[in-house]
């Protein structure tokens, strides 16, 4: 997207008052996204959005501006506008930049580009998942299905020399599900997707996503509601990553550590979790929703090891964290469009999976509580305390998993809770998720094994 611009010229433009570094960073994305609910098609949209912003980085300081397009003309201005931010007084335009071009590999081929398939056909998939979410049973009252798939390519030029392009497309399919019995109602969410293209629908039906979502809220009816108190939990690598993603993802997210805000903050090296715990982020993985083949200012993605058999190994780092730190980014400079500025964030963050047999696992419990599927929760990344819903939950007695349960939160502190841990499964369980960060949404994937807790407070009633 920027070979036709005279990048050097806008960079030299950006520093002709002092910089560290600048750099150019482009976006333009194709959308699609087809909504049903209550029976009829409420939401079609479709469309392309194209922009551009200049970000000039000096003595730990930004100034970034952006525009839709991308003009030679309008870049060159935003140039100017943030080169205001230098702290020199004399110009400087014999900075000389030797701009070297890179391709990022490509991580998840597609085979059935979305962009490729009749708006009709994407559309029928929804009417398919209705009608199969109420044939589950007559207690279903509501279905909410949704299809998005997304082309998006970027474009990064730097002060440094680098030029890069990548692209990566994403196609998300999911169905909420509202069930009733008389007054109560229980709600029933599945997902699939990633960074693929149509072709998901080759791998996984839409009737059996629909079917699972509804036979998950016609299930949570005859949930009891538990009672509450300290207990052991085995968590399902069916679950998703909630717990990962907030418990200790967060918290290792350098703008956080580096700041003191975090309760891993001046840790590493030490130990933070049980030596069977070892926590990757990975944006290297095909097909998963948190991959890409370069980060947002241009960063290599890679596989980054944070916490190595409970050791504290490292945090996720951006350009401007390495900066401040004397180290290097990791390729977690990430933003929601080109009207953002990049920060810090996960990927596909995960618990490597261990080597115990996860029906062991549930066995080993004499009294507890299995969670099949983690809602939403709070976490404070200072201190690591958190508070998590339970979606789909069943008591665990005699070892076996026994009547479904609902109503149950967790709270506990992270570290905490990562040294408790003492099973981790073979398995390995991946969940879709956008994360909200600094007023931006990025696509993240969470993932992990089944792992067994030996206590943790479980809230419910009394």
């Amino acid at each position: 997207m920027l070979e036709q611009l005279d990048g050097e010229t806008i960079l030299r433009q950006a520093l002709r008052r002092g910089g560290d570094w600048a750099d150019i960073f482009a976006e333009r994305k194709q959308t699609t996204l087809v909504q049903l609910e209550a029976g009829k098609i409420e939401k079609i949209s479709n469309g392309v959005t194209l922009g551009a912003g200049v970000r000039l980085v000096q003595n730990f300081r930004t100034a970034y501006a952006y525009a839709n397009g991308l003009a030679g003309d309008t870049l060159l201005e935003l140039a100017r506008t943030v080169s205001q931010a230098g702290l020199d007084q004399g110009d400087r335009p014999q900075i000389s930049i030797a701009i070297q071009n890179w391709q990022a590999p490509v991580i998840s081929p597609l085979r059935v580009p979305p962009d490729g398939v009749a708006l009709s056909e994407k559309v029928a998939k929804l009417w398919e998942a209705d009608q199969a979410a109420r044939a589950v049973d007559p207690r279903v009252r509501q279905v909410r299905v949704v299809y998005a798939d997304q082309g998006r390519e970027v474009a990064v030029q730097n002060s440094r020399g680098f030029s890069g392009t990548d692209r990566v497309t994403q196609t998300i399919f999911y169905v909420l599900v509202i069930a009733g019995e008389g007054d109560l109602l229980q709600t029933g969410y599945e997902s699939h997707g990633g960074t693929n293209g149509f072709e998901i629908f080759e791998a996984r039906p839409v009737e059996d996503v629909a079917q699972c979502a509804a036979a998950r809220a016609v299930r949570m009816l005859s949930a009891r509601k538990i009672k509450g108190g300290p207990m052991a939990v085995v968590l399902h690598s069916e679950a998703g990553g909630t717990m990962i993603h907030e418990a200790i993802g967060h918290g290792l997210e350098a703008d956080l550590a580096t700041e003191g805000l975090s309760v891993y903050s001046g840790k590493i090296g030490e130990t933070v979790a049980s030596p069977l715990i070892t926590v990757l982020d990975d944006a290297t993985l095909p097909g998963r929703r948190g991959s890409f083949g370069m980060d947002d200012e241009g960063t290599p993605s890679e596989r980054t090891v944070l916490v190595e058999r409970g050791i504290l190994k490292g945090y996720l780092m951006d350009r401007l964290r390495a900066l401040k730190t004397g180290g290097k980014s990791t390729g977690n400079g990430r933003r929601e469009s080109y009207r953002h500025l990049p920060v810090v964030r996960m990927s596909n963050t995960m618990i490597a999976p261990g080597s115990a047999d996860p029906e062991e696992i549930i066995r080993s419990v004499s009294q507890g509580l299995l969670v099949k599927r983690m809602g939403g929760g709070q976490v404070n990344t200072v201190n690591g305390d958190f508070v998590f819903d339970v979606e789909e939950g069943y008591l665990i007695e005699g070892g076996r998993v026994s009547e479904p349960v609902r109503g149950a939160t967790l709270t506990g502190n992270g570290p905490e809770i990562l040294k408790q841990i003492d099973l981790v499964g073979s398995d390995l369980g991946f969940g879709l998720g956008t994360c909200g960060k600094d007023g931006q949404g990025v696509p993240v994937a969470d993932a992990q094994p089944t792992l067994r807790i030996p206590e943790i407070i479980v809230g419910g009633e009394g």
